[in-house]
């Protein structure tokens, strides 16, 4: 069956129209050949001039049409409704001000200017915050409102916005014009505060340079005094500057600990501003050392000493600087200087010049031999209480006269020898304590045994220095009859540890299995060291979206619930539950991003959930300049709320859709078929008897001639 034309009627309520159509009795093949041959015999006619050719092209004509069969093929249409799409824009910020009105009176301006329209509906999509941090996404409420209706349909599009959007690069093909209906005031203006750069880790001990700038939008005032700038690290006390505004600055900030500082800036906020809610920027920035250095002192030669050194020189971030006493004061053993292939130990500038240069110092097996003064000792206790941390590896000589403890420098050590040594077998143990404080804390899953019945399945130690320990140190592990075997303890700003033994190179060796040496010494250094992770006292959040995982370890056996301080002020409180021993947690969806402050009563934590100040609210101030390009491709327009009611017309396709106080929409006139009916033109011996009397006709004609 084939289409040929369209010839047309219509009604005011069901328009029908007709259309001529052909459906061949032969094929298609055979017709051509028919209408080839018809036209061959007409130009011979007209060749030989014969008078009747013009009757004989009619009666090819007749013929052939009684061939095709032609037929008015009639439809009974019901006409559809245009439909106009309305995208009402309600993220956050559009929340601020005044602007939730606002898109309550051009609603209503709209739905009453659809109602006078005729055959015309409104669908109306409302569009949120999307998930996360994704802003503003109306292209994509557009594009998926569109794809709901038939395009054939759609005689309009009105977005009700403040024209900040984020997903420009999803705008679909439009079919009718586009307008824009903006939210706002001429006379708005906002403050805020932007972090250009920062890096993501920042070197103890070293200046950083962070680039901020404080923007004001829209109709600010004058500014030529400046802003104040306060900001903070780990919500510790504020610091406060005055600062420029509309300048980048640059503001060197020295990090406090290693691990993640969280540094907040903040402007306060200025009466008449839209909102506080970009007034403020957290960065989150690693602390690193640039090397650790240590300082190892050997008393002597023994099996132990390589298991220290090995350790720290197998840390690419350590440095090490190793002495072993060899030849002390006072031993004549009849060489001279010149002739030994030694060097001094240089007392004066490890121990009273560059002492404070050493994050960590080692004493392994050392005894009081003439070499280190009182004043040295006293120097190296002045080093712990500013700071510094002093681990003692102890052997027999701890329990005997020329003890270290026996120097300025057992004030501050957490074990006082009672000159008993043991040298029995025993499997050293995790106390309670221990297995909560996080040097020890699961060192059993590193058992070479974890079948085994009695304790962890690690190897014997043979030989213990019997300790006092004072109340306010903490033992963590234990030896022969739960006697202490390392005790550690905090003295003023620094760390002091003891180890009650100089056994430990025995799991280094895989004695009976050996055990988890290299775990506990590594930790044990980088707890003396500081390291944030290592902290037995510790509260923070670990986010994974807008999910947070609020972690507290403690020593305590209980914990207190934990208060969340959420951007805008308000509070939650949260119970934790333990996971492990020392260890309690709990899971929170958190209602925004932003910046969340935590704090249990003793421990404070910050943790920022996406930026402090949401992709939202980065530009706040109305403005259709991102839509334009989009609405002058439509021949649209912009109908600023502000300016009061604006009228909807009805325009034909292509002409300018806006003017002054006014917005068109295109109507589609798109229908559905009711009915179909298909009636012949002509019977098919009607054709026939036309073409036999047309060829009558010219025979006649020709004859008479």
């Amino acid at each position: 069956m084939y289409l040929i034309s369209l010839i047309g009627s219509a009604s005011k309520d069901a328009p029908v129209t007709g259309t001529l159509i052909f459906d061949p009795l032969i094929p298609m093949l055979p017709l051509y050949i028919v209408a080839a041959l018809a036209a061959a015999g007409v130009a011979l006619a007209i060749w030989r001039r014969l008078p009747g050719w013009w009757l004989r092209g009619l009666a090819g004509l007749a013929l052939l049409a009684a061939l095709a069969n032609p037929a008015v093929q009639r439809e009974d249409r019901e006409p559809l409704t245009d439909i106009v799409i309305l995208v009402v824009d309600e993220s956050a910020s559009q929340r601020i001000s005044d602007r939730p009105d606002q898109n309550a009176a051009a609603i209503a301006n709209i739905e009453a200017e659809i109602d006078g329209q005729p055959n015309t509906e409104l669908r109306e999509v409302r569009l949120g915050d999307g998930e996360g941090d994704e802003g503003t996404a109306l292209m994509t409420a557009l594009s998926e409102a569109m794809a709901e209706e038939p395009q054939g349909r759609i005689a309009g599009v009105i977005l009700l916005t403040d024209g900040r959007l984020h997903d420009m690069e999803r705008a679909p093909n439009l079919p009718a014009p586009m307008h824009t209906v903006l939210t706002g005031h001429s006379t708005d203006w906002d403050r805020r505060l932007v972090v250009s750069n920062a890096p993501a880790f920042g070197i103890l001990g070293e200046q950083i340079q962070l680039k901020l700038r404080i923007e004001d939008q829209g109709a600010a005032p004058d500014s030529t005094e400046g802003a104040n700038l306060t900001f903070s690290v780990d919500g510790d006390e504020p610091v406060t500057l005055t600062v420029p505004v509309n300048q980048d600055i640059d503001v060197p900030i020295s990090l406090p600990h290693g691990g993640m500082n969280v540094l907040q800036f903040e402007t306060p906020t200025i009466e008449g501003e839209l909102t506080d809610r970009n007034n403020a920027a957290v960065v989150q920035i690693n602390g690193v050392r640039d090397r650790l250095r240590v300082l190892l002192v050997s008393g002597e030669p023994h099996p132990g000493e390589r298991t220290w050194r090995n350790l720290l020189k197998s840390d690419a971030s350590v440095d090490l600087v190793h002495f072993t006493i060899l030849r002390p004061n006072g031993k004549a053993d009849g060489a001279s200087t010149s002739e030994l292939s030694l060097i001094q130990f240089p007392i004066r500038e490890l121990f009273l010049e560059k002492i404070n240069d050493f994050d960590l110092i080692i004493f392994d097996r050392y005894p009081r031999r003439g070499i280190l003064p009182d004043d040295y000792f006293a120097n190296i206790r002045t080093y712990v209480e500013e700071g510094g941390a002093v681990l003692i590896s102890s052997g027999p000589e701890y329990g005997m006269a020329e003890s270290i403890y026996r120097s300025p420098l057992g004030l501050i050590l957490p074990g006082a020898p009672t000159a008993r040594v043991f040298e029995r077998g025993f499997v050293p143990q995790i106390t309670d304590i221990g297995h909560r404080h996080p040097v020890t804390e699961g060192l059993e899953a590193y058992s070479p045994n974890p079948d085994a019945e009695d304790g962890p399945g690690w190897g014997r130690w043979f030989r213990l220095v019997d300790v006092l320990v004072p109340e306010e140190a903490t033992t963590v592990m234990s030896g022969l009859d739960d006697r202490p075997l390392l005790t550690l303890n905090r003295v003023q700003e620094g760390r002091v540890a003891l180890m009650s033994s100089d056994q430990s190179w025995l799991w280094d060796r895989g004695y009976e299995g050996g055990g988890p040496q290299l775990e506990l010494l590594r930790r044990l250094a980088h707890w003396m060291m500081k390291e944030p992770e290592l902290e037995e006292e510790a509260l923070w959040a670990e986010a994974d979206g807008q999910t947070m995982q609020i972690i507290r370890r403690t020593l305590e056996t209980e914990t207190g619930d934990v208060t969340v301080t959420h951007p805008d002020g308000t509070e939650t409180v949260l119970s934790l539950e333990e996971v492990s021993p020392g260890r309690f947690e709990t899971l929170w969806e958190a209602p925004e991003v932003g910046l969340y402050r935590l704090s249990d009563g003793t421990e404070d934590a910050v943790v920022a959930l996406g930026p402090a100040a949401p992709r939202e609210f980065e530009e706040t101030i109305a403005s259709a300049e991102d839509l334009e390009p989009l609405v002058n491709a439509t021949n649209g327009g912009v109908a600023i709320v502000e300016d009061g009611r604006f009228d909807l017309r009805t325009v034909r396709e292509g002409r300018p859709a806006a003017g002054r106080g006014w917005l068109g929409i295109t109507p589609r006139g798109a229908y559905r078929t009711a009915d179909i009916s298909i009636t012949p033109i002509l019977p098919a011996w009607t054709f026939l008897l036309i073409a036999s009397l047309l060829i009558v006709g010219a025979w006649m004609r020709e004859g008479r001639r």
